[in-house]
């Protein structure tokens, strides 16, 4: 046996693997169980969506029902419909099963927008971690794509409205729209085949794609190592925390186990999605009040809000509504989140690999870029919901339309504006505390009567954590200046986008060696050029 042992060990070193898995530290910070969240939320999903399919038919064929729930008894339906209801009504823990798997797939979407919105914040897509941030946009899109095929496989009349609505987004799409509503549904809508053929993407082909994204994202995690935010003994070269066993192992099963049980009494104790409510699919019928699942709400909204126009080119026909926000507006907003830690190193100018977490006010416009987005989302968000809330509020529907197209160009400059400016004050603050200390709540009165206010100097930890920033400053014209004109010109876009991206620096009170050792702090293995500023 022993011999066995170390003949596979010599083949396949195992053993070694294990002893550097064990020795793996992480830090220990709840901002970075985030994305544990995601990975054990999509365990859930795995277990309850195995569970499912042993009962699900996707079957577009039509049945009367026969089942417990009397009042769609007899009622013409497909075998998808059928089956979800048997699946609520009829199976064993079912419903609970049922209603624990959605609620985990909103859990799953909504960890992974916030996971992503800490590494943006944290600026942890930089060098050498860019790879990672794309495998993360790309879970994010195909968690998106999930969460649509799941949402439309039980065939009642909420799922089937989203189905038709992603039939006119097809449909938009110049020259080729009308051949990929043919070939999705299988012919005029709502056609037989669409829900055998979201059946496999739901159940493996985009669940496979998560399975391997989610494996190359964790081992790119240990393999680059994880980022921490600055603090005593951390540095580009260490990582600080708890290690992966027993400690580590011990709290994210702890996390798991926390995730399952509230997704369980969600699920037990929550409502969501009563199919028996809405009925049976019918082309002929719109359910009133519908709306879609929170992550694909901000296309409803922008479908809402946008005008109806219409242009005829070539003997074809451009519906601009469907093809700007459900076709451009989603492209543009992928586009730009793949590209960002390329476009923000190239305004950065040359720096070498960084493992320490930016603190969100040292950097005030990619910080204000993320509040502007995310309140852009939210004024999209409320639009998918304008009919409801202006029949709660007792508003026209068509002024309340108009408030929502005009906020969603001021609210995001706004946001962008005061987020920005909070960023900065609180830098100003932080200078002050530097400077003067921090008030201790006492006050002193002079021998002459006057009173002064007692402050306390901070601690060398405290301190630390405030100097331990890297500030870049803006890129000089001549560093983008090709030999070219073309060159020149992108140089001075280069150098004009770095102006304003880094413009604002508010001037830290350090030594030489203070800023000297901050430097050293937040430089990687490979050093680089990185401009540092007091």
């Amino acid at each position: 046996m022993v011999r066995g042992a170390e003949a596979l060990d010599a083949r396949l070193p195992l053993s070694e693997v294990a002893r550097t898995g064990v020795r793996k530290v992480f830090p220990d910070h709840w901002s970075f169980l985030l994305g544990e969240l995601a990975l054990y939320s999509f365990v859930v999903l795995l277990l309850t969506g195995v569970f499912l399919t042993f009962f699900f038919d996707p079957s577009m064929r039509e049945t009367p029902y026969r089942g417990s729930y009397e009042p769609l008894y007899g009622v013409p339906m497909s075998q998808a419909y059928l089956s979800t209801l048997r699946i609520s009504f009829d199976v064993r823990g079912g419903l609970l099963i049922r209603q624990i798997h959605h609620w985990a797939a909103l859990l799953f979407v909504s960890a992974i927008g916030v996971h992503m919105l800490r590494v943006f914040l944290t600026g942890a897509f930089r060098r050498p971690r860019e790879l990672n941030w794309t495998v993360g946009v790309t879970l994010f899109l195909l968690a998106l794509l999930e969460g649509f095929a799941g949402y439309s496989l039980p065939d009642d009349l909420l799922s089937g409205t989203g189905l038709r609505i992603a039939q006119g987004i097809m449909l938009s799409v110049p020259v080729v729209g009308t051949y990929l509503s043919f070939f999705a549904f299988g012919g005029e809508f709502p056609g037989h085949d669409i829900i055998s053929r979201l059946y496999p993407v739901h159940i493996l082909l985009v669940p496979g794609l998560l399975t391997g994204l989610i494996t190359l994202h964790i081992l790119l995690v240990v393999t680059l190592k994880h980022t921490q935010w600055p603090g005593p003994g951390r540095n580009g070269r260490n990582v600080v925390g708890l290690p992966f066993f027993p400690q580590y192992t011990a709290k994210s099963a702890g996390l798991f186990f926390a995730v399952f049980g509230v997704l369980a009494g969600l699920g037990a104790l929550a409502q969501i999605n009563p199919i028996w409510n809405y009925g049976p699919y019918r082309t002929d019928v719109v359910s009133i009040g519908s709306q879609p699942d929170w992550y694909v709400g901000f296309l409803e909204g922008a479908l809402r809000l946008m005008p109806g126009l219409e242009t005829r080119l070539w003997g074809h026909t451009i519906a601009w509504n469907p093809l700007v926000t459900a076709v451009l507006l989603p492209g543009l907003l992928f586009t730009a989140l793949y590209a960002y830690p390329y476009f923000e190193r190239w305004i950065t100018g040359p720096t070498g690999e960084r493992h320490l977490c930016d603190r969100p006010r040292d950097r005030p416009v990619r910080t204000a870029l993320a509040a502007a987005a995310v309140s852009c989302y939210a004024v999209l968000l409320l639009a998918g919901a304008q009919d409801i809330l202006a029949f709660v509020f007792d508003v026209p529907v068509a002024g309340l339309t108009w408030a929502l197209r005009i906020a969603f160009f001021v609210v995001p400059v706004a946001v962008f504006w005061l987020t920005r400016r909070l960023c900065l004050a609180l830098q100003w603050r932080e200078q002050r505390l530097l400077t003067d200390g921090e008030e201790s709540g006492l006050v002193l009165q002079d021998d002459d009567g006057g009173f002064r206010p007692q402050h306390r100097s901070l601690t060398p930890t405290e301190r630390y954590a405030v100097l331990a920033r890297e500030r870049p400053g803006p890129v000089e014209p001549a560093e983008g200046a090709g030999p070219a004109a073309g060159g020149r010109r992108l140089g001075r876009i280069r150098s004009a986008l770095s102006a304003w991206y880094y413009r604002d620096r508010v001037p830290y009170p350090a030594t030489a060696a203070q800023r000297r050792k901050t430097a050293a702090t937040i430089a990687g293995p490979d050093r680089q050029r990185h401009s540092e500023d007091g």
